[in-house]
């Protein structure tokens, strides 16, 4: 799946690095803990997430990952998306709840990978 497709599934706000929607993506992880994120996972390419500051994006960069979703509406700050800028990070926000949003990208065919536990 494309940036772009989950951008269209989520009817998503783009908010940066919008050249890079044509990267393909493997698979996604829904959290808000990042200390989570740093634990679990593992191939995952997109971070969907409702908390905002920049510990998101730092996480986001460690793990390698291309893409980061804001949901419930959230916005990220100047700081957050320049650090995204930065590393070249496409972030997007959907008005969808975490659940939602996890939900519709995995029946369209979006996996989380691997089983945590």
């Amino acid at each position: 799946m494309k940036i772009k497709d989950i951008q269209h599934l989520l009817d998503a706000k783009l908010l940066c690095h919008g050249e890079n929607l044509d990267t393909e993506v493997t698979s996604a992880f829904g959290c808000d803990l990042m200390s989570d994120v740093l634990a679990y996972v593992k191939d995952q390419s997109v971070l969907l997430t409702g908390l905002v500051n920049p510990q998101v994006i730092r996480t986001a960069i460690m793990l390698d990952m291309v893409c980061v979703v804001f949901v419930r509406s959230k916005t990220p700050t100047d700081e957050i998306l320049a650090l995204a800028k930065e590393s070249g990070i496409v972030v997007m926000s959907t008005t969808k709840t975490l659940y939602e949003s996890c939900g519709i990208i995995y029946s369209a065919g979006l996996s989380g990978k691997e089983k945590i536990g």
